[in-house]
């Protein structure tokens, strides 16, 4: 078993690191797949050949599953929950269901994170991100969140047809976003990085959303998968399965 970190940059594919050792992503998959993994790597590491194991070697599972780590920002007060290379989290999470927004609805709720199910969603995102960001508003339009935004991704999503209450910056005063988390209007934040311009804002807003107990999400694919999650938790029941009790082959 290898446990291999790649990062891409301008199109080129680099390793970070790469460790001859058994990783938390291993359990996971064994889990997911229904094969002792650790076991069949040690035999193959004693001499045996896979084709001899008798295992598929793109075994499908039957449900998804959504591995979520577990962050300790709210205990430490004053910590960005903004995320790079280095390893931040203190645990891992495992939810599994026949559907993709059913699994992730359940390893988020799992980490301690609240889901909203509807109320208000705050979004500013950098220009890069502007355009991929009007699916995610329609999204959450749609399950009935009213639409908060800073004035330029406000006048962005008005353009494309979106009814947005638009919000000043920090340092252009109220009522701006901190205002309604200390107020208690706002349950869900979407906040993409920006640049050094708006660094202070970014990093403001996502600590007093700590401070708030509000979910805030930073990359447009989290956004993407909370509204899979929230969609289905509003239209699905959340069941429970034991993994023991799911037909695979271990």
């Amino acid at each position: 078993l290898m446990n291999v970190q790649y990062a891409v940059w301008n199109g080129e594919l680099y390793i970070i690191e790469a460790n001859p050792r058994c990783s938390r992503t291993v359990p996971f998959a064994a889990k997911a797949i229904g094969y002792p993994l650790s076991n069949l790597a040690a035999q193959v590491m004693a001499g045996a050949r896979i084709k001899e194991l008798g295992i598929p070697l793109e075994p499908e599972p039957v449900m998804w599953h959504v591995k979520s780590p577990v962050f300790p920002f709210n205990k430490f007060p004053g910590e960005d929950s903004l995320l790079g290379p280095e390893m931040k989290s203190t645990g891992e999470v495992m939810g599994n269901a026949f559907t993709y927004g059913n699994a992730f609805a359940k390893a988020y709720r799992a980490t301690g994170n609240k889901l909203p199910k509807s109320g208000a969603a705050f979004i500013s995102v950098n220009d890069r991100d502007k355009g991929a960001a009007i699916e995610i508003a329609r999204g959450l339009y749609q399950l009935g969140f009213d639409l908060l935004a800073t004035q330029g991704t406000s006048d962005f999503l008005e353009r494309a047809g979106l009814d947005v209450t638009p919000l000043k910056k920090l340092h252009q005063g109220s009522p701006n976003i901190v205002d309604y988390l200390t107020e208690k209007r706002v349950d869900l934040i979407i906040n993409t990085p920006v640049g050094k311009e708006s660094h202070h804002d970014d990093r403001y807003i996502r600590l007093n959303a700590i401070k708030a107990g509000v979910s805030c999400t930073t990359t447009l694919s989290a956004a993407r998968a909370l509204i899979e999650a929230i969609r289905a938790i509003k239209s699905e029941r959340l069941t429970v399965n034991a993994l023991q009790d799911l037909e695979t082959p271990a």
